[in-house]
């Protein structure tokens, strides 16, 4: 097979165990301009799939061993995968299988005997579709966006940048699965009106905090993450207010409610110095109070008016 050209070709994968049905819609598809990819059983579609990332996949419901529903779930499981539209080939047509192929990930389902017309129009929709999803999804990456794509319903992760993939590894370690079910039980309540606050995940070093940013039109979740630390918020106060390192770690320990006292013992240093160090945030920030000082740094860091009490 000659290479696939993917700046001028679509891919397809077409997954069936008919011969017949493999070579009417190879013959559609190559006519039709598509770069055509044939596995003949379940086991092949998976290894071809994440092989070629193909642009589509018509995937058969009905073969020995493992059916299309499993390679289904398998490529929704996957991150290299599970953008690739599927599109079911089936006989079956009672409801509780139509059902099983959307849960199982489906984009879109076809009854038997094939209408290669048909098939044409909707790879072509799919396809338009996932591009212009897939370009939407580069422009979070390119801008170092972490946010995920999560179905309501089930929790399941239908997508993710890079930088969200790192996230959800560094808080949620290799089985993701907690991490995942705690993100869809809060869901669940995040959907409702008004929506909760954000979810913080904490972690060693840091917090993970998840706000919902909106529904897609298809009725997915679209998740905004990001990490927040101790050392990674003051240097934000240094930058900001030109505040010398000590001077920020103090302000940082003011947004959240720790008299001088306090933050003298936290930091190791006298109350007295605290308080000179008071007295030089007050004079940058423009401010004579601490709960003035506080609402300007929380403002800077577009928090909510009030501050968690946060143990040292």
């Amino acid at each position: 097979m000659p290479a696939i050209d993917r700046m001028n070709e679509d891919v397809v994968l077409i997954v069936d165990d008919v011969p017949e049905n493999l070579s009417l819609l190879y013959d559609a598809l190559d006519e039709a301009g598509y770069a055509v990819l044939v596995a003949t059983n379940g086991e092949s579609a998976l290894q071809r799939a994440r092989q070629s990332l193909p642009d589509v996949i018509l995937l058969d419901a009905v073969m020995p061993g493992m059916d299309g529903f499993e390679v289904a779930r398998q490529l929704k499981t996957d991150a290299d995968t599970q953008r690739i539209p599927i599109i079911f080939m089936t006989g079956l047509t009672e409801t509780e299988h139509v059902v099983a192929a959307f849960a199982a990930g489906s984009t879109d389902y076809l009854t038997k005997p094939i209408r290669p017309s048909e098939v044409l129009a909707r790879i072509a929709a799919h396809v338009q579709s996932a591009r212009q999803t897939q370009q939407a999804r580069s422009v979070l990456d390119a801008y170092g966006q972490a946010c995920v794509s999560m179905r309501p319903t089930d929790g399941a992760l239908l997508w993710q940048t890079p930088l969200a993939r790192t996230l959800l590894l560094k808080y949620g370690g290799p089985d993701q699965q907690p991490l995942l079910a705690r993100l869809h039980a809060w869901l669940q309540n995040a959907t409702a009106s008004p929506p909760p606050a954000t979810l913080e995940i904490m972690g060693e070093e840091g917090r993970m905090v998840c706000a919902l940013h909106g529904l897609t039109e298809e009725g997915e979740c679209l998740l905004v993450l990001h990490e927040e630390s101790d050392a990674a918020m003051t240097k934000v106060l240094v930058e900001a207010f030109r505040l010398t390192l000590r001077e920020a770690e103090v302000l940082y320990w003011v947004i959240y409610g720790k008299t001088n006292r306090d933050i003298g013992d936290i930091l190791g240093i006298s109350h007295r110095t605290i308080n000179k160090h008071m007295e030089n945030l007050f004079e940058k920030l423009g401010v004579e109070t601490r709960t003035a000082a506080a609402a300007v740094a929380m403002r800077r860091w577009q928090l909510p008016a009030q501050a968690e009490t946060k143990k040292p």
